[in-house]
């Protein structure tokens, strides 16, 4: 009968040690410091996610903006907003169909300059539908002027321009270029003879 006994206990420490060991052998927290210094320009006081707005006009919609990531960086001496996974832009006609769009990867608006800059597979429609492609855009809100010094090509109904930049008014459809390069269709005259 002792021997018995003897077991239970045996098993019931055993059990007792074993179970101590998986609660508290697992339980150990390493805590590390970092010094970081930030400053408070660095750091945006505004990130939302998912954004769609809509701007109006006389209670008639205008715009729409979607931006999956918008930062706002107010406090530094050059307020900004960022857009790090890109921004699409569409303008609405009378009827509310889309006229004009815009889309690229980034972009980054300076609040007191008023200035936009588009990064990344710009892809802008004017309301003509022709179709500029670059990779920087910029759009002074102030002078009310787009314009670029990088490789931009220009779809048209009829062709195709390249140009190594290019500027507008800020609706896309006066523009000029700047060492352009292209195909154009010629009309042949026939010959009178």
């Amino acid at each position: 009968m002792q021997k018995k006994y003897d077991c239970k206990n045996i098993t019931t420490a055993f059990s007792v040690v074993v179970v101590f060991f998986l609660l508290f052998s697992c339980n150990t927290t390493v805590t590390e410091q970092i010094d970081l210094e930030l400053s408070s320009g660095e750091v945006p006081r505004l990130h939302t996610a998912d954004v769609t707005t809509v701007i109006s006009d006389s209670g008639i919609t205008r715009y729409r903006i979607y931006t999956p990531v918008w930062n706002v960086y107010d406090n530094t001496s050059q307020p900004y907003w960022e857009f790090p996974d890109g921004v699409h832009f569409e303008r609405f006609d009378e009827d509310l169909i889309v006229d004009a769009n815009v889309h690229c990867e980034y972009a980054k608006f300076l609040e007191k300059e008023k200035i936009w800059e588009l990064k990344g597979n710009v892809r802008a429609t004017n309301i003509k539908g022709e179709l500029f492609e670059t990779e920087q855009l910029f759009w002074n809100q102030k002078t009310e002027k787009i314009y670029s010094d990088s490789l931009v090509t220009i779809t048209q109904e009829d062709y195709i321009i390249n140009a190594q930049g290019f500027e507008s008014n800020q609706q896309m459809t006066k523009y000029t270029w700047k060492q352009t390069q292209g195909i154009f269709p010629v009309e042949e005259e026939e010959d009178q003879n």
